[in-house]
C-alpha cells in the first residue's frame, strides 16, 4: 500500500480536496486502484448536524454515512463508492479510544494523545485504506489522505503528530506527503508572494513533515523566478513545485498537474509499477474539459433554496446539474434564488429584491427545488412550485422539494387549503407529509433514513423509468425524516399527480409526475450525490432535457444522446 498525504497550509478552503481527487485520478489513470480518507479536525461525529453554511453540504454515502463534502468530489472523479469510515473526525478517534478504554483494552494505563491517539489514527487509515472501493472489489494500492484544516491548528496537531510516526512505519517508499499552500498576489502591487509559503512549510517541518510536493495555488499562473524562489527557500527541487492557478473548471486540474511531470515524479518518489504516460481515462478528461471550455449553447436553471448565500451548500446538485448540461453540450447559467425573497414578505419589506427574484424564476429555462430542512422559506419554495407547475416550466424537487410539491398540489388543485407537512405544522388538518415513527428517536445525530434504498417502479409510463433504462427498480441515496402520506395518495392520483415509484414494500412514496407537463417530477431521493461527469444523474438530465426543449426526441431516440 502507497499513501499519500495531503496537507494544507495558509488558508483553508484553498482546494485541498479538489487536488487530493485530481491525483487520484491521475493515478487511477496510469491502471491503479485508490482509495481516498478524508480527516476532518472538529470534535462532531459526522457532518449531519451542521448548517450547510458551517462546511457546505452534507454529502451521503450508500452506507448512510453524514460525511464531508470533499467524499463527494473524491467519488466524482475517482468513479468509486467510499464508506463512512472514509471520513475520520476527531470525535470519531476519541469516542473508539474512550470505548476501548471503558471496555478495560488499555489493562490500566493511562491513556494519552500519545500514543493512544496517535495509534488509533494510524490504525484506522491502514485499516480502511485495504476496503475495496471499486466494482470489482480489489483492495486498493494507493491512499490518498487529506487532512482538514491548516497546519498549525490546534485541533490538528494530534493527526499531524500520528502522520509523523506512521512515515517510518510505512517506509519512505511508500509513504509521500502533499502540501498545498497560496501564493497571494496583493492589488497593490501586483507581485506574486512566496513568504506565506515558505512559513507554512517551516511550520509543517518542525512538525516532523517535509513535504515532497509543494502545490501552489494562485489566482493567476505563477512566473518561473517565483518557482524558483519557493524551491530554494523550501528545500524541493524546482520540478517538485507544482504551480495550480485558477481555472474555468475542475476538470482542468488533472490535467495541468499531469502537464507538470506529476506522473513521472510518482513513479520514481513511491516506485510505482506504471508507463510515464497516462491512459485513455486521462485523454477522455482532456477532451471533457476542452469541451467544457467551448459550449456556446446556454440553459438556465433557477435553484430556489434557502442556503444561497454559499454555493458549497449546493455543490452536489450544481455538480450534477454541470454533468446533465455538459452530456447535452449546454453551459449551465445556475442562478440561485433565496426562497424567502419569494415571498409576500419580502415584497413589503424590499420590494427590489422580491421583484429582482422573481424576475430570475420568470426567465429560467427550468426549476430546481433541493432538499432542506426547517419552515423558513417553504412558502417562496411553494410560490416557485406552483409557477413552475402553472406556467408549465420544466421542475425537478428533490426531497423537501417533492414534499412541498404535494403540499402545493393539494392546497390549490385539491383545494386543502391547510395543507401541509407535520414538519411545519403538527396540527394540520390535511398532513399530507408525515414523519416516519421508526425514524424520529430523541437524538438528531444519524437518526433519519440514510443511505442507498431500492426504489420500485409502478408503471411503465413514467418519464423517469425510461430516463433510468426502463429499469424496473433504482437504487440512489437517501436522508430525510418525513415523507408523504400513504393514507392520501389516491386522492392525488385522480387530479393526476401520479406516484410513480415506491419503497419496496410499496408504502413509501418516491417519485412523483404531473400529467400533462413537459416536465414534472418529485424525488424522495438524492440522485445528485450518484451523479458522475461521464454518467450524468437521470432526473437531472431529464431536467435539462426538458428545459432546453429536447426531452421528448431524446425519449423517441431511446434514451441516447446526439453525437458530440
Amino acid at each position: 500500500m502507497k499513501y499519500i498525504l495531503v496537507t494544507g497550509g495558509v488558508i483553508s478552503g484553498i482546494g485541498k480536496g479538489i487536488i487530493a481527487s485530481s491525483i487520484g485520478t491521475i493515478l487511477k489513470s496510469c491502471g491503479l486502484r485508490v482509495t481516498a480518507i478524508k480527516i476532518d479536525p472538529y470534535i462532531n461525529i459526522d457532518a449531519g448536524t451542521f448548517s450547510p453554511y458551517e462546511h457546505g453540504e452534507v454529502f451521503v454515502l450508500n452506507d448512510g454515512g453524514e460525511v464531508d463534502l470533499d467524499l463527494g468530489n473524491y467519488e466524482r472523479f475517482l468513479d468509486i463508492n467510499l464508506y463512512k469510515d472514509n471520513n475520520i473526525t476527531t470525535g470519531k478517534i476519541y469516542q473508539h479510544v474512550i470505548n476501548k478504554e471503558r471496555h478495560g483494552d488499555y489493562l490500566g494505563k493511562t491513556v494519552q494523545v500519545v500514543p493512544h491517539i496517535t495509534d488509533a489514527v494510524q490504525e484506522w487509515v491502514m485499516n480502511q485504506a485495504k476496503v475495496p472501493v471499486d466494482d470489482d472489489k480489489k483492495e486498493p494500492q494507493i491512499c490518498v489522505i487529506e487532512l482538514g484544516g491548516t497546519i498549525g491548528d490546534i485541533e490538528g496537531m494530534p493527526f499531524v503528530e500520528a502522520f509523523r510516526q506512521f512515515q517510518f512505519k510505512a517506509k519512505r517508499e511508500n509513504f509521500c506527503n502533499i502540501h498545498v499552500s497560496l501564493v497571494p498576489q496583493p492589488n497593490a502591487t501586483g507581485e506574486q508572494k512566496t513568504k506565506p509559503t515558505q512559513n507554512s512549510v517551516r511550520a509543517l517541518r518542525g512538525l516532523g513533515l517535509s513535504p515532497d510536493l509543494i502545490v501552489c495555488r494562485s489566482a493567476k499562473p505563477i512566473e518561473m523566478a517565483v518557482k524558483e524562489k519557493i524551491s530554494m527557500f523550501c528545500h524541493v527541487e524546482p520540478e517538485q513545485v507544482i504551480f495550480i492557478h485558477d481555472v474555468s473548471s475542475t476538470y482542468r486540474v488533472p490535467i495541468l498537474l499531469e502537464e507538470q511531470g506529476i506522473i513521472k515524479y510518482f513513479k520514481q518518489r513511491l516506485n510505482l509499477p506504471i508507463d510515464d504516460q497516462p491512459s485513455d481515462l486521462l485523454m477522455k478528461w482532456k477532451k471533457m474539459a476542452c469541451r467544457y471550455e467551448r459550449l456556446l449553447k446556454v440553459c438556465s436553471i433557477a435553484l430556489v433554496g434557502k442556503y444561497t448565500k454559499l454555493s458549497d451548500c449546493y455543490a452536489s446538485v450544481f455538480k450534477a446539474l454541470e454533468h446533465s448540461a455538459l452530456a447535452i453540450n449546454y453551459k449551465l447559467d445556475l442562478m440561485y434564488i433565496d426562497s424567502t425573497e419569494l415571498e409576500r414578505s419580502t415584497e413589503a419589506e424590499n420590494s427590489v429584491k422580491y421583484h429582482q427574484a422573481w424576475h430570475k424564476l420568470c426567465k429560467a429555462d427550468g426549476i430546481l427545488v433541493p432538499g432542506g430542512f426547517g419552515i423558513r422559506g417553504t412558502e417562496g419554495k411553494l410560490q416557485a412550485i406552483s409557477w413552475a407547475r402553472t406556467k408549465k416550466k420544466p421542475f425537478l424537487g428533490v426531497c423537501l422539494g417533492m414534499q412541498l410539491a404535494v403540499v402545493e398540489f393539494a392546497r390549490n388543485c385539491l383545494n386543502w387549503e391547510d395543507a401541509n407537512s407535520t414538519e411545519f405544522d403538527p396540527d394540520t388538518k390535511n398532513p399530507v407529509v408525515i414523519d416516519m415513527p421508526e425514524h424520529n428517536p430523541g437524538d438528531m445525530g444519524g437518526t433519519m433514513r440514510l443511505g442507498k434504498r431500492r426504489t420500485v417502479f409502478k408503471t411503465e409510463n413514467s418519464v423517469l423509468k425510461k430516463l433510468y433504462g426502463d429499469e424496473m427498480f433504482v437504487e440512489e441515496r437517501h436522508r430525510h425524516r418525513y415523507e408523504v402520506n400513504p393514507e392520501l395518495t389516491h386522492c392525488f392520483e385522480e387530479k393526476g399527480l401520479k406516484f410513480v415509484g415506491h419503497d419496496t414494500e410499496g408504502n413509501r412514496m418516491e417519485i412523483i409526475e404531473l400529467e400533462n407537463h413537459p416536465y414534472f417530477v418529485g424525488v424522495q431521493f438524492h440522485p445528485e450525490f450518484s451523479s458522475r461527469p461521464m454518467k450524468p444523474s437521470p432526473p437531472y438530465l431529464g431536467l435539462l432535457l426538458a428545459a432546453t426543449g429536447t426531452l421528448n426526441a431524446y425519449l423517441q431516440r431511446g434514451c441516447k444522446l446526439s453525437p458530440r
